[in-house]
């Protein structure tokens, strides 16, 4: 079904996914008002922070459609040299928190991340590049696939190495992802595919091998910080993680309806955004669990039907990029909470608190919902 906004020749959207996206919206916002009991001080008031960067990010969704996603393919190299720089400048002047100098602090507004818009200008800048190889080769030699994957790689490797240096592992993870999934449907060779896997676990081995069996020369070649993620990391395995242990016992009290508002049964640091499913799980239980993923699933869902149904390869490209960033910080935020994967500092797209963050999937969104009305006035 769809909907009329605000100017019915300019915005059609789906009322499905608009509503499901309020729908997280709200538990965004129930959630951290829930978390209220076990915050600290100075944090019990982010739910109405998170409503803040909710309008602004909406009001950014609508600028997005109304200037179309074809003015961001155009800008792309400008706002990929732009968040160079701000990944350059992060690493200069930055606010230094725990040991990482990730963030700019912005009077009023409070820390803005530069690494979580580096991912939306690296998949537009992806989409592009791509894009011009499949309009400039239609039957692609070896090399020319060679020249694209090259291209691609150091496109990626220039942001991941200045964030790496931040140090945010995480985020350089998203950056693999993105290039990985774009260069997937890019229609180059599979076999690609098969010797990039096998080169990355022979380095995996050797990298991860160098730490058990010399760690003093782990150190010396990679660093100490390298050697603390990589320590933080393993040690999730040995199940002494404080955080997840009691994140799990609060949800396995929720039963089926939850312990309720503010009565989270025992405290577990960053409840308001690595472990924010955790708080809505203690909070309504078995049937809280059921609505939050059913939400995520059907959001996800109307993303993917899009390729099903655009008739340009520029948004193919951008739709794959962004989906990978969200249907990945889905499962490892939640597979964090659960236990099934390391804690690696992924939150969970438009319900866990954070204004770089959200703002960043925000903008997503927009991008997402200016390709939808880009179809709508195409096709009806």
């Amino acid at each position: 079904m769809v909907i009329n906004m605000h100017k019915p020749s300019r915005f059609k959207v789906d009322i499905g996914f608009i509503i499901t996206f309020f729908i997280m919206m709200l538990i965004s916002v129930i959630s951290l008002y829930s978390a209220n009991n076990i915050l600290p001080s100075y944090q019990t008031h982010v739910f109405l922070k998170q409503l803040v960067w909710f309008g602004i990010g909406i009001g950014l969704v609508i600028l997005i459609m109304n200037l179309g996603v074809d003015y961001f393919y155009r800008h792309a190299r400008i706002l990929y040299i732009i968040n160079i720089i701000l990944l350059i400048s992060v690493l200069l002047w930055g606010r230094d928190i725990n040991g990482a100098r990730a963030w700019f602090e912005i009077p009023l507004l409070g820390s803005f991340q530069p690494s979580e818009f580096m991912k939306i200008s690296l998949i537009l800048m992806l989409t592009v590049k791509i894009n011009e190889f499949n309009n400039m080769f239609h039957q692609p030699t070896i090399d020319d696939e060679l020249k694209l994957i090259f291209s691609c790689i150091m496109i990626t490797f220039i942001p991941s190495l200045l964030t790496f240096l931040e140090p945010d592992t995480g985020a350089v993870i998203f950056y693999l992802v993105i290039l990985f999934s774009m260069l997937f449907i890019s229609g180059i060779r599979k076999r690609w595919f098969i010797i990039g896997f096998i080169i990355i676990i022979i380095i995996t081995i050797i990298f991860i091998g160098l730490y058990f069996i010399n760690d003093h020369l782990f150190i010396n070649l990679f660093g100490t910080n390298s050697f603390y993620r990589i320590d933080r990391i393993l040690n999730w395995t040995n199940g002494e993680a404080f955080q997840l242990k009691n994140a799990m016992a609060s949800m396995g009290s929720a039963g089926i309806w939850g312990n309720g508002l503010q009565k989270i049964p025992i405290y577990f640091p960053e409840a308001n955004t690595d472990f924010i499913f955790a708080v809505w799980v203690s909070t309504f239980g078995l049937i809280g669990a059921f609505i939050l993923i059913c939400s995520i699933l059907f959001f996800d869902f109307k993303i993917i039907n899009l390729t099903s149904i655009t008739n340009k390869n520029l948004n193919l490209y951008l739709i794959a990029g962004i989906i990978s960033v969200i249907i990945f910080s889905q499962v490892i935020n939640i597979g964090m909470t659960l236990g099934l994967f390391p804690i690696i500092g992924v939150t969970l797209p438009f319900i866990s608190y954070g204004g770089s963050s959200l703002l960043s999937y925000m903008i997503m969104l927009g991008l997402i919902l200016a390709i939808n009305n880009e179809i709508y006035r195409f096709t009806n």
